[in-house]
């Protein structure tokens, strides 16, 4: 194949890479967008009044060890002033249990707005970022003045770090709501990346050190800066990480802490032999200069 010929198939091959990384990018970004956006009924009551909690997880903090929920109470039956009426016909309270009891209310006549209701988060710690999971428990009960009313929960998620996936949910007077915490699709393929990046950082610097110290080629100013350049970028990278993983997790024992090392070492061995052979040049010339 001749060499123009050549250079053009491997300009459209780049060309149709490019596109096919592309399209499975918005492939995914919109696979999780409709998945995250889903909301989940996962207890409706059969009898015919009943009052549903739609709830909401946000403001998820590992480091605290506690998520927020934001539950709205809406009527059912008799209890709302119409078919399609949030205002409630008469006062319920609504009892939260997770990490304290939190007391809800819906006064009569009125919608009820959002309100937060804070969670334990258990079974995970965050040093294991990117790969750390949670579990959280929060149990629903509602009354009025006639006794226990049945409750039922639709659950959606739009935390942008985490990803809420409901397990276990009992319907009756009381609903039992479980469920398990993640950290995002997205949140995995930036964490990879850092990983990969900072890796091959760390060696590129470590082969650019193996050649100017075999070389003896002494020092070399603009080598150096870019390997000081990139001891102090790696830093930066990591401080990005989605979530501010603590110092100490899983990603710095696997990349971060090696990567720096790798790189401090390759810096320090191309200034130690740049300096020796730097050396020997002086004291090669300083006789000549002293004969002449």
């Amino acid at each position: 194949m001749s060499g123009p010929r050549w250079r053009s198939n491997r300009f459209v091959l780049a060309l149709v890479i490019l596109a096919v990384l592309c399209s499975a990018g918005i492939a995914l970004y919109l696979n999780e967008r409709n998945t995250r956006q889903q909301t989940h009924e996962l207890t409706l009551p059969t009898v015919g009044d009943w009052v549903e909690l739609d709830v909401t997880a946000q403001d998820i903090d590992p480091g605290t060890g506690e998520l927020t929920l934001y539950v709205v109470p809406v009527p059912h039956g008799t209890l709302a002033e119409g078919p399609d009426s949030a205002a409630f016909t008469r006062q319920v309270d609504i009892a939260v249990r997770s990490t304290a009891r939190t007391d809800l209310r819906a006064a009569p006549g009125e919608a009820a707005s959002p309100q937060p209701v804070p969670a334990n988060l258990y079974d995970g710690t965050e040093s294991d970022y990117p790969f750390d999971r949670y579990h959280f428990a929060v149990s629903f009960s509602a009354t009025d003045a006639a006794g226990t009313v049945p409750v039922g929960v639709v659950f959606g998620d739009v935390d942008p770090f985490f990803f809420v996936r409901p397990a276990v949910s009992a319907a009756g007077p009381a609903a039992v709501f479980e469920g398990r915490v993640s950290r995002t699709r997205s949140t995995f393929i930036l964490a990879w990346f850092m990983i990969a990046a900072m890796w091959a950082l760390a060696l590129a610097v470590l082969a650019g050190a193996e050649v100017l110290v075999r070389g003896r080629h002494g020092m070399v100013w603009p080598a150096l800066g870019w390997m000081a350049a990139t001891l102090f970028a790696l830093v930066g990278m990591r401080n990005a990480a989605p979530g501010s993983p603590p110092i100490g997790s899983l990603i710095d024992y696997v990349a971060f802490f090696w990567a720096e090392g790798i790189i401090a070492a390759s810096l320090v061995a191309t200034v130690v032999s740049g300096s020796r052979v730097e050396h020997r040049k002086r004291a090669a010339a300083a006789p000549a200069g002293a004969a002449s």
